[in-house]
């Protein structure tokens, strides 16, 4: 999802955050800010690997950089600890940066707004791109994609409202107004099954689509919607905080999560080693553990896999 950066600055006070050398382990994120997590270091333990770096296309090794568009929004994912300073920090970025020190690159990064990136992989703008992008079928078609978490598609309300308890189905929303992310797959999702309230003889849903998540979160809170789908990981870290006054309502459908690419990028086989890399050495597990992720581990990075059924 794409947010502003002020919004982000706000949201940051909302949300919780839950190889080469290991620096001291990882704190819980369960009593932790955002802002608090993101100033504890897990990746500058990380060294190169040769064998890693050596999957990479030779003029890649050569030139030693990597150009990455990064869509910077909330906790865990990618937000500004400082908006003053415009330092993107969260688990996206953490792992971005950990696998560029496992290959030996440098990160040239690029925050970009979340809708622009899929398409600048194809022109040639960027050579990988991050913001919490999930493997969906539509997406395989145009993109390859390297994994590096479990996320996926959740709901939430505000804490007072009694009306769902879970969503297992969109024709429990028959009739409510929904806010989510503009350009995201839970827009898609949302407005390619708009036909299921009609086919249940119910008032459909009205999908309301924001530009940034405080918006989203503001709608809700004023009652102008009535439930929000987002992330999973990012709805779970909102409701942990009391000021947000949300309650998540659980998963609704898992997905791969991951760095990328154009199809047929050169880059994959090294990304995913690097990647696999992490997961052996424990700095994957710490990233997690900084963000309060841990139920979005994966045990290895796949390439491209299909969608979660």
């Amino acid at each position: 999802m794409r947010r502003t950066p002020a919004v982000v600055a706000a949201a940051a006070v909302f949300l919780l955050a839950g190889c080469g050398a290991d620096p001291a382990p990882a704190r819980p994120a369960v009593g932790a800010s955002a802002v608090e997590a993101a100033s504890h270091d897990v990746v500058s333990g990380v060294r190169k690997v040769d064998a890693v770096a050596a999957l990479l296309p030779e003029e890649v090794r050569r030139a030693g950089t990597i150009r990455l568009g990064g869509a910077v929004g909330t906790p865990p994912s990618a937000f500004y600890p400082d908006p003053a300073k415009r330092t993107p920090a969260g688990l996206d970025v953490d792992v971005a940066d950990a696998v560029a020190e496992v290959l030996g690159l440098t990160v040239q990064r690029e925050d970009a707004a979340f809708e622009t990136i899929l398409p600048a992989l194809g022109s040639g703008k960027y050579d990988v791109g991050t913001g919490n992008f999930g493997v969906t079928t539509a997406r395989l078609r145009t993109i390859d994609f390297v994994t590096y978490v479990d996320d996926g598609q959740g709901f939430a309300v505000r804490k007072d409202d009694t009306r769902l308890q879970q969503v297992t189905d969109l024709v429990q929303l028959c009739g409510l107004v929904i806010g989510t992310g503009a350009g995201t797959t839970f827009e898609t999702t949302l407005n390619a099954k708009k036909d299921v309230c009609a086919a249940a003889g119910r008032k459909p849903y009205e999908v309301r689509a924001f530009s940034d998540s405080g918006a989203v979160l503001t709608g809700l809170q004023q009652g102008r919607i009535d439930v929000v789908m987002s992330t999973i990981n990012g709805l779970r870290h909102q409701a942990a905080q009391p000021a947000a006054g949300t309650r998540f309502l659980g998963e609704f459908h898992r997905l791969d999560v991951g760095f990328a690419f154009k199809k047929g990028s050169p880059l994959t086989p090294a990304f995913q080693a690097a990647v696999n890399r992490l997961i052996e050495d424990g700095t994957y597990a710490r990233i997690l553990q900084k963000w309060g992720t841990q139920d979005s581990a994966v045990t290895t990075s796949r390439i491209s896999p299909p969608e979660h059924p």
